[in-house]
């Protein structure tokens, strides 16, 4: 067996003449729903730390840390998407990632785990999911047990928003 990764983080699976793509994933928590996102878009995972607060930055800006002597702006992943907000605990990370060559730290309630799913067990998403609206979801991954929300990183955060950071 073939193993290729393309630009996506998509490994391409050959196995007697056929492919299939499989997704792999950092898979984290938002309340009661799972997320994921391309593991390639992941810098790093950090517990939480001392965020710096920006007057005037929007809601769901928490502010700024610096990481490695760069500082970086944090966004609170449940106001962004307008759920309750809740304490941060032992479990809550940070995820940095890159979106259109800025960095930026999401607070994530936890950090379930990086996952590898076939391409065929995705599906386009519906209008609404879990309250947040389906322009940041690139589609729901229906595994055994559970559902999985794939985000969309270029539209969590609208070009206006990114060049503000």
């Amino acid at each position: 067996m073939q193993t290729a990764f393309d630009k996506k983080g998509t490994d391409k699976r050959e196995q007697g003449g056929s492919s299939e793509e499989v997704l792999q994933l950092v898979s984290f928590t938002l309340g009661k729903e799972e997320f994921g996102i391309d593991i390639l878009r992941v810098q790093e995972i950090n517990r939480t730390s001392s965020v710096t607060r920006v007057p005037n930055s929007p809601h769901f800006i928490e502010g700024v840390i610096n990481l490695r002597g760069k500082v970086i702006p944090i966004v609170d992943l449940r106001k962004r998407f307008g759920m309750p907000p809740s304490q941060h605990d032992k479990n809550t990370r940070i995820i940095v990632v890159e979106i259109l060559s800025k960095t930026v730290g999401f607070i994530v309630d936890s950090v379930r785990e990086v996952l590898r799913i076939p391409q065929s067990v995705v599906d386009p998403p519906p209008p609404i999911v879990a309250g947040i609206s389906s322009d940041y979801i690139e589609g729901v991954g229906k595994m055994d047990d559970r559902l999985l929300i794939l985000l969309n990183l270029e539209k969590a955060l609208s070009s206006a928003e990114l060049q503000a950071l």
